[in-house]
């Protein structure tokens, strides 16, 4: 019964767009018009199609890639039916409105017909979500871009000026559908020649054997001082139904092994403290921490500050960022720069570099992308080296952040 209703909404949604495409061709020739037809209908034929061989046919034994794109294909195309109905309501309203109207007046025939101006809008409006997802999707998974940001602290001494930190965050393994262009993130970060690398959670979507084809690829990057981690919300096994408590701390033990292999070093509510040119330099790693009540709040700081002394640098690694306001800026005022992630910047936006930015995320968390000042303390959100859900991304590429410190006061910037 799920399935036949679902069916019907799909054929209700199709059968109600379609008047803009009929309205907009019907002075076309008939070879066109049919071969219009044919192509708008063919997409509703595939979809019923494949919602019944879905729930009729043992499809695990096809190719995983093509079930995530071919999903993903008709869940666009769907999708993008929506701003076009929302549009031709909007004509019908108009539609019904005068046919209200013109019960009540002695006027004479009113055009109740549909508006050539509101159906070709709502062509548009369809089309250019279908294009810049489609794209999205085909174009930008891999396309990973190097974001290169200089921090001024005022109290950096000399000997840690210049020092290179680069941060990755949010892999999502169980997402990647290719291997091999993964591997130029690795050559990316490997060619700034980091001092530091940091990565802030979510190496797995669920399960910690999603990593495992990807091992051999993450144990490459290079750092000079050592690579650092923390678990995101999704390292925790939460969104998967365990049979028993003991399998889901089983998938931790062998989350933390991972890390283990590809010698980062995982640090959970704990702190690090390492010399670089003479100087201390406190890196501490909490679990997660929302102030977002759907996400866990594992993370302690008071633990992690343990046996922490005073040092000329401290850095955090917390993957939530509504971390930083929620507790970093009030208790913690010696924490210089905390790295974040989480956010993916949503995967769809508009970012031109100085001028503007923007995307539905900001909605939800004030720091989204990019660096946050305010006083003497930082935030860096990365936008994320994976994808979730969507495989691919509009407008945010995946970032490979690149921070290099340099002394001296910078103007306090509570935006990114």
């Amino acid at each position: 019964m799920r399935t036949l209703f679902f069916l019907f909404i799909l054929l209700a949604l199709d059968i109600y767009a379609f008047q803009a495409v009929r309205f907009l061709v019907q002075n076309w020739s008939t070879t066109a018009r049919t071969v219009m037809y044919g192509v708008y209908w063919a997409i509703p034929v595939l979809a019923i199609g494949t919602l019944l061989v879905v729930n009729y046919v043992d499809i695990s034994t096809w190719n995983p890639n093509f079930k995530i794109y071919w999903r993903t294909f008709l869940f666009i195309a769907y999708i993008s039916k929506l701003p076009l109905v929302g549009t031709l309501l909007i004509d019908d309203f108009r539609r019904g409105f005068l046919w209200l109207v013109s019960q009540f007046s002695n006027e004479g025939n009113v055009d109740l017909s549909r508006s050539k101006f509101l159906s070709r809008t709502a062509l548009v409006l369809g089309a250019l979500p279908f294009a810049s997802l489609l794209y999205g999707m085909i174009r930008n998974p891999y396309r990973y871009q190097v974001y290169r940001t200089p921090v001024k602290l005022a109290k950096l001494p000399k000997a840690l000026e210049g020092l290179k930190i680069v941060q990755i965050s949010d892999i999502h393994s169980g997402s990647f559908t290719f291997k091999e262009p993964i591997k130029q993130a690795i050559e990316l970060i490997n060619k700034e020649k980091p001092d530091l690398v940091f990565f802030t959670g979510d190496m797995v979507n669920n399960v910690a054997t999603e990593m495992e084809p990807y091992v051999d690829v993450f144990d490459k990057i290079e750092s000079k001082y050592g690579i650092y981690s923390v678990l995101g919300n999704h390292d925790y096994g939460d969104y998967v139904r365990w049979p028993d408590k003991e399998a889901k701390n089983e998938n931790m033990a062998l989350l933390k092994k991972t890390h283990q292999r590809l010698g980062w070093d995982l640090m959970m509510n704990e702190n690090r403290q390492i010399t670089i040119n003479g100087e201390s330099v406190a890196i501490l790693g909490v679990e997660n921490y929302s102030t977002h009540l759907r996400f866990p709040k594992y993370g302690d700081m008071e633990k992690a500050c343990e046996n922490c002394g005073p040092a000329a640098l401290k850095l955090l690694l917390s993957h939530d960022p509504s971390h930083w306001d929620g507790q970093i800026l009030k208790d913690h005022p010696d924490i210089d720069i905390t790295f974040s992630g989480h956010t993916h910047g949503m995967q769809f936006g508009v970012e031109i570099p100085g001028w503007f930015s923007w995307s539905p995320i900001q909605y939800v968390y004030k720091q989204w992308a990019g660096l946050y000042q305010k006083g003497e303390q930082y935030l860096y959100v990365n936008r994320g080296l994976g994808f979730l859900g969507y495989p691919g991304r509009v407008g945010i590429l995946p970032e490979i952040a690149v921070l290099e410190l340099e002394s001296g006061k910078s103007d306090d910037r509570s935006v990114g």
